[in-house]
């Protein structure tokens, strides 16, 4: 199986990237269901349970950006060492990447247990939506070591091309986690609490499965040797190179989220709140395809790049962004058709039936910007392919906070047009910056 995934990240780049997409899609499509079955769940315990949660997403989004931002720096790194016929620096190189994660793992545990109570409030949590938040949160920071492993190990089985066994892990995670959701939630009568645990629990298996492929299966190209480990900052430094600012591209991400709750709570309250994180999950979740190419696009990149070849490394970039556009197209399709069937998912009850015209406005108005928003992920893919992941951190930062948030600002509050503001805003600022990086990325690669 090695060798097989080997030949192919080392081919021809657009049959690279078809091959090497489609499993990486369908994971993370079936990783974001983890929020977006909770968000299915809790929505039967009403408004406050869902503002609640909601509260907790900037943080989470954090969280989990981490463990996938260092899981994108082994991948880069790995696939560089593949491309350049370096089996045995791969094998150092993944690893160094668990080191890394178990690191990264002990230092945020602590410090988002210590902070998540003062973030949930400086956010506009009060009262029972703050319990409600805190209820999910702290089961979810104590156990998100589980989150990073599972990402990061699959970071190392992507880093050789070998995309199938990732996907068969978060395959079996999901499962898990669909089925026991509403035991935990209902049956078991934890609440939100529950939701927590289930995902736990869930991503924890996985873990457990990928790291006995990678330690104990042996069947893998890259081989990870514990024994006589000795520490190396070269190799160290390139992951983190692409992994910080990976990582940090979602904490940019979480915070521009909380400043939105908090602009929309100034605007419509709880509601808003409530309205806005729901159709927030269903753009995570239907944006994963984009995310999904990108990930086939740093590893073929970086197989490119280490292997020296310009004219592969020029090929994954257009092959990629055309894909990106062409899902992006198919997306904003979806939305503009089923925009209300999409909203009632969320608000299917009595309760928060209110909930369905404001989801389906967001979804309309943001669908717009999917075309230009897969050229843009798919150009940040090819920095953090040639390990150059500090652009990507600067384009998330002056597309979510330069761009989308000076221009919500504008149309909500300058203008006037309220929560139809903040959409239009954030729509605009994501066509204006993922046409900008589109070019630039252009550029990067003709320099080389």
């Amino acid at each position: 199986m090695s060798q097989e995934n080997i030949k192919l990240l080392r081919g021809e780049p657009e049959k690279a990237i078809r091959h090497l997409a489609w499993p990486i899609m369908l994971s993370m499509i079936l990783t974001s269901l983890y929020m977006l079955v909770d968000g299915i769940w809790i929505t039967g315990l009403g408004e406050t349970a869902i503002a609640g949660v909601g509260f907790v997403t900037p943080i989470f989004m954090i969280l989990n950006g981490v463990s996938v931002g260092l899981g994108v720096g082994a991948t880069s790194l790995i696939s560089r060492y593949v491309g350049a016929h370096d089996q045995k620096n791969a094998g150092k190189a993944a690893t160094h990447s668990i080191l890394i994660f178990t690191i990264a793992s002990i230092i945020l545990t602590i410090l988002l247990l210590i902070i998540q109570k003062p973030a949930l409030i400086l956010y506009g949590a009060s009262g029972e939506t703050l319990q409600q938040g805190l209820n999910y949160s702290t089961i979810m920071f104590a156990g998100l070591f589980t989150f990073i492993f599972s990402n990061g190990a699959s970071g190392i089985l992507r880093g050789e091309g070998d995309m199938k066994r990732a996907l068969y892990a978060v395959i079996l995670s999901v499962g898990i986690n669909t089925i026991i959701d509403p035991i935990f939630i209902y049956t078991l009568n934890l609440g939100t609490a529950g939701a927590a645990w289930a995902s736990i629990i869930s991503c924890l298996l996985s873990a457990i499965l990928i790291f006995y492929w990678i330690l104990f299966d042996k069947n893998t190209y890259v081989k990870i040797k514990l024994k006589g480990f000795k520490f190396n900052r070269k190799i160290t430094s390139a992951i983190l190179n692409v992994g910080i600012p990976s990582s940090l591209e979602m904490i940019i991400i979480g915070i521009a989220y909380a400043v939105y709750l908090y602009l929309i709570t100034i605007i419509s309250g709880q509601t808003g709140v409530a309205a806005y994180s729901s159709g927030q999950r269903l753009y995570m979740f239907l944006i994963m395809p984009m995310t999904a190419i990108g990930s086939a696009v740093v590893a073929v990149s970086g197989s490119a790049f280490g292997a020296k070849n310009t004219d592969y490394l020029k090929r994954s970039h257009k092959y990629g962004v055309k894909l990106g556009i062409l899902f992006g197209i198919i997306v904003t399709i979806i939305f503009l058709l089923f925009s209300n069937q999409l909203a009632y998912i969320f608000a299917y009850t009595p309760q928060t039936h209110h909930l369905i015209p404001v989801i389906s406005q967001f979804l309309i108005i943001i669908g717009l910007a999917f075309p230009m928003t897969g050229m843009g992920v798919i150009s940040s893919s090819i920095y953090q392919g040639i390990g150059k992941g500090i652009i990507s951190l600067i384009f998330t930062i002056l597309r979510e906070i330069i761009a989308c948030l000076t221009l919500s600002y504008i149309f909500a509050f300058t203008l006037g047009l309220g929560l139809i503001g903040i959409w239009i805003g954030t729509a605009s600022g994501r066509i204006i910056m993922g046409i900008i990086n589109y070019q630039f990325a252009k550029y990067t690669i003709k320099k080389y």
